[in-house]
C-alpha cells in the first residue's frame, strides 16, 4: 500500500515543483487572506492533482490489474491525502513565517478542519462521476467553499441567534474538540462510501 501512495507523490514531480511558488504568491500578493484558507489550498493541492492526474490516463484500469484489493487502493487515496495534507501545511507554515505572513494555530487547526469536510464530500465523487468532469468539478467546488462558506457563516451569526448563543456559550477548547470529531467522522465515513462505491465500479 506504501508504493500505492508514493505513487501520487512521483507522478506529480511537476506539479509538486509548482507547490513552493504557489504558496509564495499567497504570502506576498494576498495579505488580506485568511490564512486558514491558504493553508486550506496548500492541504489540497497534491491529493486534489493525484485525482486529477489518475482520471486523465485512466490509472484505476493498471491499478486493478496489479496486486491489490480495491480496498487497498481506496485507502491509499485517504491514507496518502492525509499524509500529503500534514507535509503541504508543514511546508505551507515555514514559507508563510520566512514571508512575515502571520498565522496562528487556529488557523492551521480551521484549514485541517475545511480539509476534512471538503475530502469528505469531493474524494467519492471521484469515483462517480465520468472521467472529463472530475477537474471541472474540484475547481468549481473549491470556488464555491471559498466563496460562499464566509457569507453563510456571517448570515447564520446574524439570523440565527439562538444557535450562535449556544456556540459562543461553548468554550473554545469544546468548539474545537467537537469541530474535530465531526470532521473525521465525516471522512471516515466518506472513505467508507468510496469503497462501497469502487468495489462495484466497472473499468
Amino acid at each position: 500500500m506504501f508504493n500505492l501512495i508514493r505513487k501520487d507523490f512521483v507522478i506529480q514531480k511537476t506539479q509538486i515543483l509548482l507547490f513552493i511558488p504557489f504558496i509564495m504568491f499567497f504570502a506576498i500578493f494576498a495579505d488580506h487572506m485568511s490564512p486558514a484558507f491558504v493553508f486550506f489550498l496548500a492541504s489540497t493541492y497534491i491529493p486534489l492533482n493525484g485525482y486529477i492526474y489518475d482520471e486523465q490516463v485512466e490509472s484505476n484500469i493498471l491499478l486493478n490489474s496489479l496486486p491489490y484489493t480495491r480496498k487497498e487502493i481506496v485507502a491509499a487515496k485517504y491514507i496518502g491525502a492525509l499524509a500529503y495534507m500534514i507535509l503541504s501545511i508543514g511546508i505551507a507554515s515555514i514559507i508563510l513565517y520566512l514571508f512575515n505572513y502571520e498565522f496562528m494555530i487556529r488557523d492551521i487547526s480551521i484549514a485541517i478542519g475545511l480539509f476534512f469536510i471538503f475530502s469528505a464530500f469531493a474524494f467519492p465523487l471521484f469515483y462517480i462521476l465520468k472521467p472529463g468532469y472530475i477537474g471541472a468539478v474540484v475547481l468549481v467546488g473549491v470556488i464555491i467553499t471559498a466563496v460562499v462558506l464566509p457569507p453563510f457563516f456571517r448570515f447564520l451569526a446574524e439570523n440565527l441567534t439562538v444557535i450562535t448563543d449556544f456556540l459562543t456559550s461553548l468554550s473554545t477548547i469544546t468548539l474545537y474538540l467537537s469541530g474535530a470529531v465531526i470532521s473525521i467522522m465525516l471522512y471516515l465515513t466518506s472513505w467508507m462510501v468510496s469503497q462501497f462505491i469502487y468495489q462495484r465500479k466497472v473499468f
